[in-house]
């Protein structure tokens, strides 16, 4: 009995060291590639994470004074033109985003892209007693994106648009006290995040509105953002809502896209889980052979972990063709087959076949399964060890196991 535990034992250590191999294997096909290749593709034919910031506005002064000086000893008098630069503050922002999920996969990763609608009102004021030649910038929000239909208008006045490196620019000549609402948009599309910024450092925002709708259930928010003053769900999404009267803050806010269920992590962490799952099957196994006096050879523990291993085997690169929930019930069906098939035809196996199979069933896919629910896994897996040690104490509690153990 002792040597077939010690045997028993060694066929579970390397089982156990292949599926490190195995999880390691997946874990490098997964996170090499994308540092390398994937992302970098995914932002280079889709777009990075955009962050927004309010446009600018101001107008140029020019004045001139006369500077005495000397040319060739003779003294003369000399025209300098200074020409300062007066930035109009924002009085009012009225901001829309619509925000559309759109997932990419590139290898074993998903990436949670996006296509966003962009829109803003922004009132200025010239404060001059004279009219000025006042110019708007509208930096965009990323400098490896696409941006159709990209659009400036003063007073419902479209303007002629000069892109000067990263900004969309253009003037607009303003009656002295004349008021100005600015309207931008455009459409574009990003990765992970989107953001808006009020500008750099600790900045004072009065009459903000920001309105943001999304086509997703469920959001994040980045480290150092702003919660929403109104959040709502509705059935396609949320409904979101920055308001502030005079804001002074240097937050900003932000919205973090949901991430899929990533095939390739998800592969490797059940792959390094499997050794506990095939522990609670060997010792149910082994209790139930015990107690009942079936004869089960190493051999046939080594064909049975044989079967367990040949579920994170398939399944690890089965999920490059098709969805990971398709897989997983592939790889179950396929590893509860070759089990039960192999003990069906084992002397006197037929009806433990069955029980053995259900095992699986508990140890394997559902054990694995519960790595789908992200945060709930240990406690899945603790019940379910709980409750295995309570059908295993109940049903041996009469057996004599000094006699078991003396008999075989």
């Amino acid at each position: 009995m002792v040597k077939r535990i010690v045997a028993i034992g060694f066929i579970w250590t390397c089982t156990a060291i292949a599926w490190a191999i195995l999880g390691s294997t997946i874990f490098y096909r997964t996170y090499s590639s994308d540092t390398q290749q994937l992302k970098a593709r995914v932002a280079s034919s889709w777009g990075t994470s955009q962050e927004q910031t309010p446009p600018a506005a101001g107008y140029e002064i020019v004045s001139h004074r006369q500077v005495p000086g000397t040319k060739d000893g003779v003294p003369v008098i000399r025209d300098v033109v200074d020409r300062t630069w007066s930035s109009l503050p924002i009085q009012k922002s009225r901001v829309n985003a619509a925000l559309w999920l759109d997932y990419r996969r590139k290898g074993l990763l998903w990436y949670s892209t996006y296509q966003v609608d962009f829109s803003g009102a922004y009132d200025f004021a010239n404060p001059s007693d004279q009219p000025q030649q006042v110019t708007f910038k509208l930096k965009l929000p990323a400098e490896q994106a696409v941006y159709d239909n990209l659009s400036l208008a003063v007073n419902d006045v479209p303007l002629a648009i000069a892109n000067e490196k990263n900004e969309a620019v253009a003037t607009v000549a303003l009656q002295p006290h004349q008021t100005a609402e600015l309207k931008a948009g455009y459409h574009s599309q990003g990765l992970d995040n989107w953001n808006y910024s009020f500008g750099d450092g600790v900045t004072q925002v009065k009459d903000f509105q920001l309105h943001v709708t999304t086509n997703f259930p469920s959001f994040d928010l980045p480290e150092n953002t702003l919660s929403p003053t109104e959040e709502h769900k509705g059935p396609n999404g949320w409904d979101l809502a920055w308001n502030y009267k005079s804001l002074v803050s240097g937050y900003r806010v932000g919205i973090a896209l949901p991430q899929k269920l990533q095939p390739g992590p998800l592969a490797g962490r059940i792959s390094y889980f499997a050794p506990v799952s095939l522990l609670f099957f060997f010792f149910v196994l082994f209790v139930m052979t015990t107690v009942r006096g079936i004869e089960l050879h190493p051999m046939n523990y080594f064909f049975l972990a044989c079967a367990f291993f040949s579920f994170h085997l398939l399944m690890a690169y089965l999920v490059d063709h098709i969805s990971i929930h398709i897989a997983f019930v592939v790889c179950s069906a396929i590893s509860i087959f070759l089990l039960v098939s192999y003990l069906r035809l084992v002397a006197g196996m037929r009806r433990a076949a069955l029980e053995a199979g259900l095992a699986q069933f508990v140890f394997l896919v559902l054990f694995s399964y519960a790595f789908f629910f992200e945060g709930f896994t240990g406690l899945a897996i603790t019940i379910g060890a709980i409750l295995t040690l309570f059908i295993a104490m109940q049903t041996t509690a009469r057996i004599q196991w000094a006699e078991k153990f003396a008999t075989r």
